[in-house]
């Protein structure tokens, strides 16, 4: 369906909605009520101003009811605080924003001894397209003697989706920690994913569906409602299984997340809340999990320009491969914002080439092996080995 013009709509009606229909209804209602001004053309002071004084907030009244109040009638169109009235009307609310939250794992030089970790460690990522993520942890901890690894758990510094990076960003100590010569965010690590306050336009898919899980059977559309209320969550990003997968009555749930994947213990919620609160249908056995995920194997060949210093090089390899990356779902949008992923679909390599031609000018020339699209099922390919090599 194509965006409605609401102006053309207001003039399909007869009303006149620019500045010259309306001088002309102007003069002509000045004529049917016998009135005469011997001057209306444009030279005249006095028809000038009487045509201002009346035409300038017409215009404006109208400008203001076809760009904001009749938009915001319908959810299709409606935005920010006129979308919430008409999510609440439905009784769904906007999420919120989240701090992701998780556990980052610290590693020792020696396990010699007892070890003192104070609350408050920063660490960070490395920059992703100008953007440095920062967790902080939340609790002191000890290594104990023979103990060379150690879990503490962190919070993101502010609130987010960028912070959920995949295993492996979070790095960087900007403050060195005596004794610690190694931290990083290993698979599992997100306990409870950052979420961004909801876009309009997923809020607007959760008001849609809405109105289909309005009934009393528990179609897909009510457990997509469930699911998608907890944060980090799409309501475009469930996908269902049905066919009795486990049995009669069964189905899966595939959650897919935009970045880091959270460890179990978030989706252990999501099922309590079906599962064990009585949230589900009678004889419906559903079960949430994370989209299941095929490794992939890149080697992107990169063929800069002549022209680069080797630190421009270097910096260009790098970013290469954040944005390649970034195309597999292990970043958020809000760095870079390549054609991602999806189940179900065709990851083309011909369009995250021409899509990498157009972020960074400085390639002369690349190729992707293996060459060939990607076709996912109900799967979700992840980069298990990714080579960036300068030609």
């Amino acid at each position: 369906m194509s965006e409605v013009n609401f102006k053309q709509v207001i003039a399909d009606a007869g009303i006149p909605t620019t500045e010259a229909g309306l001088k002309a209804a102007w003069e002509k209602e000045v004529e049917a009520q016998g009135a005469k001004v011997a001057n209306t053309s444009s030279y005249s002071p006095f028809w000038r101003v009487m045509t201002a004084l009346v035409t300038k907030p017409v215009l404006w009244l109208l400008d203001f009811l076809c760009l904001t109040i009749l938009p915001n009638f319908f959810v299709k169109t409606a935005v920010d605080a006129w979308l919430d009235m008409l999510a609440w009307a439905v009784n769904v609310e906007r999420k919120g924003a989240t701090k992701a939250r998780g556990t980052l794992l610290f590693t020792r030089a020696t396990p010699d001894g007892v070890m003192e970790l104070e609350k408050g460690i920063a660490v960070q990522s490395a920059a992703i397209n100008g953007n440095v993520y920062q967790l902080t942890t939340t609790a002191s901890a000890t290594f104990q003697p023979g103990q060379l690894q150690l879990e503490v758990p962190v919070e993101a510094e502010s609130a987010g989706s960028g912070y959920n990076l995949a295993p492996g960003y979070y790095a960087i100590l900007p403050e060195p920690v005596p004794g610690i010569v190694q931290v990083a965010n290993v698979d599992g690590w997100l306990e409870s994913p950052g979420a961004d306050p909801e876009p309009n336009d997923q809020l607007r898919l959760r008001v849609r569906n809405q109105f289909s899980a309005v009934n009393q059977w528990h179609t897909d559309a009510v457990y997509r409602a469930m699911i998608s209320a907890f944060p980090g969550v799409r309501p475009d990003g469930v996908y269902f299984e049905h066919g009795a997968p486990r049995g009669p009555g069964s189905a899966n749930a595939y959650v897919l997340f935009d970045a880091g994947v959270p460890a179990d213990s978030y989706l252990e919620q999501i099922n309590a809340h079906i599962r064990d609160q009585g949230n589900h249908g009678h004889g419906d056995d559903l079960l949430a999990m994370v989209m299941p995920e095929v490794p992939v194997v890149l080697l992107v060949n990169v063929w800069p320009r002549a022209n680069l210093t080797p630190a421009q090089v270097i910096d260009l390899q790098s970013e290469v491969e954040l944005f390649v990356r970034a195309a597999f779902r292990e970043s958020t949008p809000r760095d870079y914002q390549p054609t991602l992923t999806y189940p179900q679909s065709r990851f083309s390599f011909s369009r995250l080439i021409e899509e990498l031609h157009g972020q960074f000018p400085d390639i002369e020339s690349l190729r992707i092996a293996p060459a060939d699209d990607i076709v996912s099922g109900l799967s979700i390919p992840r980069i298990e080995k990714l080579t960036v090599a300068i030609q």
